[in-house]
């Protein structure tokens, strides 16, 4: 019983740091409600037009699957420093594991996600 007051006690601190500081900066936050400020740009310059434009998405797959293939990075680097300490089992899952993501690069590279038309 005693590990769950820990687990407790961090969820409490983990929920009064937050909401404390929202609530301090909701009191002692300047109040001044201005046209100006609660316009679309705050830069001086009056907007043109319409602040929606479409973008293209593929912009930000190419982000993502950056960020995955990064991440697979940061998840492959201990398997493979310890690699020789490691037992069949753990081989055969970081083989799929690589699998997997080469499975998906297959993907996104057929789905011609990787080229910049």
């Amino acid at each position: 019983m005693n590990e769950w007051l820990y687990v407790g006690l961090f969820f409490i601190v983990g929920l009064i740091i937050p909401v404390g500081a929202i609530g301090v900066a909701w009191i002692l936050g300047p109040k001044k409600p201005n046209p100006i400020k609660q316009s679309t740009y705050e830069c001086g310059i009056e907007p043109i037009g319409e602040g929606w434009v479409q973008f293209k998405a593929q912009y930000y797959i190419f982000a993502l699957v950056f960020l995955v293939f990064d991440v697979e990075t940061v998840f492959l680097f201990p398997w493979a420093v310890r690699l020789s300490q490691l037992g069949l089992f753990a081989v055969v899952e970081g083989i799929v594991f690589i699998l997997i993501l080469i499975a998906g690069l297959v993907y996104t590279w057929r789905k011609g996600m990787l080229e910049w038309a």
